[in-house]
């Protein structure tokens, strides 16, 4: 038989940082710790002290360093320092602060949490209770149980980088359990109820059943007092013969094996209180129905030892075929082996046997982590899981707080369902929405790896960017030193990314690459008008101060989004000489008559005559706001109101702002006039010709068309004839609906 390996246990070894080895750490920690700790209580009425001796001896039965033991004195003697990382690290080491800052770190939100959840309950206890009483939270107990346990189970995910908060965090609460039975004191229900329904959950994962089994008999001690007591008396009464009974099948068994040749122990298996009350609940048997009140457990060298007392047992005894599992050749998840039978006696009494090796009996005993001690688990381990390295044990252990979160997912009625979990190549745990791709993961990340994503390797096998990850599998992204995303990702129909935010991250890259261009756009013209107006010793930014922007770029951007036209700028350059409006009125002609207006269709508010135009900047038409503006010699220039030109020369030059309005006309007069529309798509082959059957489709005429093409984008701008611009809003609604159109407006 192996020599079980006295090394420390690697469930603690298994960390992103091993605690460093210190020469009688514990008793140095206490030391350190026992002034701060000894006068001093925890909210659940524990000394300090005392919490932490026991929390040290707990660590020590599972298996734990001493530099852990250590570590639990340091934990509580954090919050009474003033300065307690520098002192720490000082003292002991920046490992062991770092843990003590993580774990009071937890400590403090998990108990914030059970504040939060106790003022619920009280709160709608007290509503339920008064009928005039009005609770502001409606959630019936069950819902707010759910979403204490979800707010638990997150803290413990997110401190789970450092696998060590977790133990320290079991072991506590196992002693506060503890202390409230050994002192007859009742706990609150919230923190029974974390121990039952997220800490057992996590340490049966974690494969430390010794921890787990006492947890729950004690949570359910507390939390259904009634029945506990009655399971505790059906063992009861018939423990004396049921004690006698097993002395005596344990050494016919014992005696049995060795004449078979093979060394063993048999003892008698413990029966959990909590364990027989899930077990009659769950296949609702009652107390006599229940089969493992009497249990053995045989413990032998070897996996052949196994199958052989098995033979054994089947011949002496009758077996029960429906509750006989192979654990052995079908480990469970958290890798637990073991043969477990139940067979029945001459009397018809039921007998459950567990048969193992010692080796799966330290792993079943100490943890899941535990087996890697053992040469003859091979290099697969157990469950198929590499145990080469203490990296490979950290993975394993996430892997089973995964699990965990999947299971605990389940007995809160599936209401976080929608995320997963995944681990990054150095063992940090990933949040994601379910179905994510390796494209989500990378960024959320980081987000210029997501930019720089090209191809994913999932557990160590290449995939498609666009497959869908599952809990608990290693994912590692393959980037470019440089790039940017594919415009691709953003099509839902090929599954590249789930998640919003992932999704909003490549929005913002390809509306940044959008702005540049723009704001490119933007530059050019202006550079190319000081050029012409014999300015380029002016400089940009304080040409941007004088239009009234705070940057030479959002000078560029609306001048490259048609937003302000270059004929303000040119006013701005050479700003025109204050003319009084009566001083130009002698020198007003009336409207030319042309082919579209039949007479002036612009009517100027107290003069009855005077020659009008429309502002080539914003191309008003009815039924439009409008405002005029009285030029020099060229009559009054018609703007719409939420022109940017008109609102800048309107600052400048309120005196010259006069009121207009559209002249009332018969449908037989009617004009047309010229307008234009924007359009900002993704370019394709047969664009242009989609967008221009809309137009068809709404017998607009289109008389001029512009169009751009940079890095996959196309600016569109079509100037077409309507004589009413409401009409507009048919075919800006169109253009929406046009595979590939981002954007569509009125210019």
């Amino acid at each position: 038989m192996s020599t079980p390996d006295t090394s420390p246990s690697l469930i603690v070894a298994a960390t992103a940082h091993s605690l460093p080895v210190a020469v009688q750490a514990p008793a140095r920690a206490r030391a350190f710790a026992e002034p701060l700790l000894s006068s001093a209580s925890l909210d659940t009425g524990e000394n300090m002290l005392a919490h932490a001796d026991a929390v040290a001896s707990i660590l020590d039965m599972i298996g734990g360093s001493e530099a852990m033991q250590a570590a639990s004195y340091l934990v509580y003697a954090w919050e009474h320092l003033n300065k307690p990382q520098e002192v720490i690290a000082k003292a002991f080491g920046d490992h062991f602060a770092d843990l003590a800052r993580e774990t009071s770190k937890l400590i403090q939100l998990q108990r914030q949490a059970r504040v939060r959840a106790l003022e619920m309950r009280l709160e709608r206890e007290l509503a339920e209770s008064l009928p005039g009483a009005v609770s502001a939270n409606k959630a019936p107990l069950s819902e707010l149980e759910a979403s204490q346990t979800e707010n638990v189970r997150k803290m413990l995910l997110a401190f789970s980088r450092d696998l060590r908060v977790v133990m320290l965090r079991l072991a506590s609460r196992l002693q506060t359990l503890r202390y409230f039975a050994a002192s007859k004191k009742i706990p609150s229900h919230e923190l029974a109820w974390e121990a039952l329904h997220i800490f057992a959950p996590l340490a049966n994962r974690l494969g430390i059943w010794q921890i787990k089994w006492e947890m729950e008999d004690l949570a359910f001690r507390f939390l259904e007092p009634d029945t506990y007591k009655q399971i505790a008396r059906f063992l009861d009464e018939k423990r004396v013969g049921r004690e006698a009974y097993m002395a005596d099948l344990r050494a016919e068994l014992e005696t049995a094996i060795r004449s078979l040749g093979f060394d063993a122990k048999v003892q008698g298996r413990p029966k959990h209180i909590y364990s027989i009350a899930k077990k009659m609940r769950g296949k609702a048997l009652n107390f006599e129905r229940v089969f493992d009140i009497r249990a053995l457990r045989v413990i032998v060298n070897d996996v052949h030892a196994c199958y052989s007392v098995l033979a054994w047992v089947n011949d002496r005894f009758q077996p029960v075929a429906e509750e006989f599992d192979d654990y052995i050749a079908n480990p469970k998840a958290n890798g637990y082996q073991s043969l477990h039978t139940v067979v029945r006696d001459e009397q018809g009494r039921a007998i459950e046997i567990q048969i193992r090796t010692e080796a799966m009996h330290e792993h079943a005993e100490h943890g899941v982590a535990a087996h890697w001690a053992y040469k003859e688990a091979g290099a697969k381990g157990y469950a198929g899981v590499s145990a080469s390295s203490e990296y490979d044990a950290k993975i394993a252990v996430l892997r089973q707080l995964l699990a965990w979160e999947r299971d605990l997912s389940g007995e809160t009625q599936a209401l976080f369902d929608d995320r997963i979990y995944v681990l990054t190549p150095d063992a940090a745990i990933v949040e994601l929405p379910k179905g994510a791709t390796p494209v989500d993961f990378a960024y959320t990340v980081h987000t210029n790896l997501g930019h720089r994503c090209r191809g994913a390797k999932v557990d160590g096998a290449m995939v498609t960017l666009s497959t869908p990850l599952q809990n608990g599998q290693t994912v590692e992204i393959v980037a470019a030193k440089e790039g940017g995303p594919s415009r691709d990702w953003l099509n839902p129909e090929l599954g590249y990314l789930v998640g919003s935010r992932a999704r909003a991250k490549v929005r913002a890259w390809f509306n940044g690459l959008a702005i540049e261009a723009t704001i490119a756009r933007g530059r050019e013209a202006i550079e190319k008008l000081l050029q012409r107006e014999g300015k380029t010793s002016l400089s940009l930014e304080e040409l941007a101060l004088q239009m009234g922007f705070t940057s030479s770029n959002q000078l560029f951007e609306v001048v490259g989004k048609d937003e302000l036209s270059l004929r303000a700028i040119e006013s701005q350059l050479s700003p025109p000489e204050p003319v009084a409006v009566e001083d130009e009125l002698p020198f007003v002609r009336k409207t030319r008559q042309s082919d579209n207006f039949k007479g002036s269709h612009v009517l100027v508010v107290g003069v009855d005559s005077m020659l009008t135009q429309l502002a080539k900047c914003c191309k008003p038409a009815p039924p439009d706001g409008i405002g005029g503006f009285v030029t020099k010699g060229k009559g009054v220039s018609i703007h719409r109101c939420d022109c940017p030109d008109f609102r800048h020369i309107s600052r400048t030059h309120p005196d010259r702002v006069i009121a207009v309005q559209w002249r009332g006309m018969k449908n037989a007069d009617a004009a047309f006039y010229p307008v234009d529309v924007t359009v900002e798509a993704r370019d394709r082959q047969g664009l242009l010709r989609d967008i221009s059957e809309v137009f068809a489709r709404e017998k607009i005429n289109v008389i001029g068309v512009q169009t751009q093409s940079i890095k996959g984008t196309a600016w569109m701008t079509f100037t077409v004839e309507v004589s009413d611009a409401s009409r507009l809003n048919r075919v800006l609604s169109g253009m929406t609906e046009v595979e590939g159109v981002m954007r569509a407006r009125r210019r």
